[in-house]
């Protein structure tokens, strides 16, 4: 069967992509997302539900809780590290090699968490192999959602490249939905005491399963075709920055060159494009200072990640606690939500493809801004139904629709040479800063004031930040990827 080529057209002479190589390298990015949340929000239950019994049995109950949640939270300290390792490599010898490392380590990981022996068996010796495999886990972890939107990117056709980032940010609610309901049946079916013995087990040993069949998808994965294009990457290595220069100043600088991951139809353009082909991009790469646009990303990240730690984090926890209501109605609503995320994300890819990025990101973050203080007056004294639609709607608009957009845009922004790593610490740093704070400071806040408006304040201030940076950030869609500097 013949295949047309997904992301060139033919008699380019550029690298060539087939469809079935597209769809590969979209159910790759998917899948790995996918793991990658599902391996988090497998632990994060656990963590919640039975650890503390099985690997703190003699801390007591609170403290129990509190050196399980730790021990959650030393993978995002390893997220970060990750980032930084994994995405300089991404950047130096390509993007699969790295996808191969990473969902192999997440997987494994959590799948030794399930054959862990428990503090009973051997003692202090438990949690110190969970802190370890968490560790290891969050390491792999810091670059699989950043490497899969840059493959996901690099491989898509240009006018449908927002939709096919987006699945990277779909796997998000495959992977928490798929562990959600991996526990909520567990929970139904077994004792408690089985729950304890063996039937906590069975999520993470099962997890194997998903592991193999990315290993085999991503081995057979060709590499990103933007990879092989810089004119920076010899046999597959990029060239250090004395050697790039020398290659910037013997390379053809003919202008007639067509990009490759661009088609033959007229694309907008972005300031600071320079002349020159191959050697003219590679030379403007070498020659820009870093900073402008990992600072602009780090503000379009701060919205999504402040929002998602505010909405699907900390009002769950107000609103069961604060408000006193039934947990099922809020944990609820972010599953109806995730549901209706599975039409939001392609959605938003689309109208970033049609619109441009820019825009959607105003329209997003303005819309969130605008509806925070209805929407939690919603949650906060309206009944069942005006809680759970609240709910749906800040989800999707201020979070999902934003992940969406974030997918894509973060890629367009920098230049080939250093995206995999700019882009993977700035989600990391982000997330931490936004996503790690903002429930403890929402916390404060509203045992402070005893009132629900501070929520509604820092998801203002949050988009608010997201809205200046799409404002100052410059349109990118359509740009050549291929391209060594970054978009400002």
């Amino acid at each position: 069967m013949t295949h047309s080529a997904a992301t060139e057209p033919a008699g380019t002479g550029r690298v060539q992509r087939t469809t079935r190589d597209l769809t590969r390298a979209a159910v790759s990015g998917w899948l790995g997302t996918a793991m990658e949340f599902m391996d988090f929000q497998l632990y994060s239950l656990a963590a919640a539900i039975v650890f503390n019994k099985i690997f703190f049995p003699g801390a007591g109950p609170a403290f129990g809780l509190l050196a399980a949640m730790a021990t959650y939270g030393v993978g995002y300290v390893a997220r970060l590290v990750g980032a930084v390792y994994f995405g300089r490599m991404g950047d130096r010898v390509g993007r699969k090699k790295v996808l191969v490392l990473t969902i192999l380590m997440m997987g494994a990981s959590t799948t030794l968490i399930g054959a862990l022996p428990t503090y009973a068996e051997i003692g202090l010796l438990a949690p110190s192999l969970l802190v370890a495999l968490r560790l290891v886990q969050g390491f792999g972890a810091g670059a699989e959602i950043a490497g899969a939107t840059v493959m996901l990117a690099e491989y898509a056709p240009v006018r449908r490249r927002g939709l096919v980032a987006s699945l990277a940010s779909l796997g998000t609610n495959t992977g928490t939905l798929a562990a959600s309901g991996l526990w909520a049946v567990l929970l139904a079916v077994l004792s408690e005491d089985q729950l304890l013995s063996w039937g906590w087990r069975l999520p993470f040993l099962l997890s194997f399963l998903p592991l193999l069949f990315a290993l085999w998808l991503r081995r057979n994965l060709k590499e990103s075709p933007v990879f092989e294009e810089r004119p920076d990457v010899v046999d597959g290595v990029a060239l250090g920055g004395g050697e790039s220069r020398s290659a910037a100043a013997e390379q053809p600088t003919s202008s007639d060159e067509q990009p490759a991951g661009r088609d033959d139809s007229p694309q907008p353009a972005y300031a600071g494009q320079p002349a020159g082909g191959a050697a003219g991009t590679l030379e403007a790469g070498l020659r820009q200072r870093k900073g402008r646009a990992f600072f602009l990303t780090l503000g379009l990240r701060f919205g999504q990640a402040g929002n998602s730690g505010l909405i699907q984090t900390f009002l769950v926890g107000y609103i069961a606690g604060t408000l006193a209501v039934d947990r099922s109605v809020p944990t609820d609503a972010i599953l109806y939500g995730s549901l209706l995320g599975f039409v939001t994300v392609p959605l938003i890819g689309m109208a970033g493809d049609r619109w441009g990025r820019r825009p959607v990101y105003v329209a997003l973050s303005g819309l969130t801004i605008v509806l925070a203080f209805p929407l939690m007056l919603m949650i906060a004294h309206g009944n069942t139904v005006a809680l759970t639609l609240g709910m749906i709607l800040a989800l999707n608009i201020g979070v999902l629709g934003l992940f969406s957009l974030e997918s894509v845009t973060m890629a367009e922004l920098f230049g080939s040479r250093t995206r995999f790593t700019q882009l993977a610490v700035a989600k990391e740093i982000g997330g931490v800063l936004a996503t790690a704070i903002g429930p403890v400071l929402a916390a404060a806040l509203t045992a402070a004031t005893g009132s629900w408006w501070p929520i509604a304040v820092m998801l203002v201030v949050y988009s608010l930040i997201t809205l200046l940076s799409a404002l100052f950030a410059p349109e990118t869609r359509g740009r050549d990827l291929v391209r060594a500097e970054d978009a400002v």
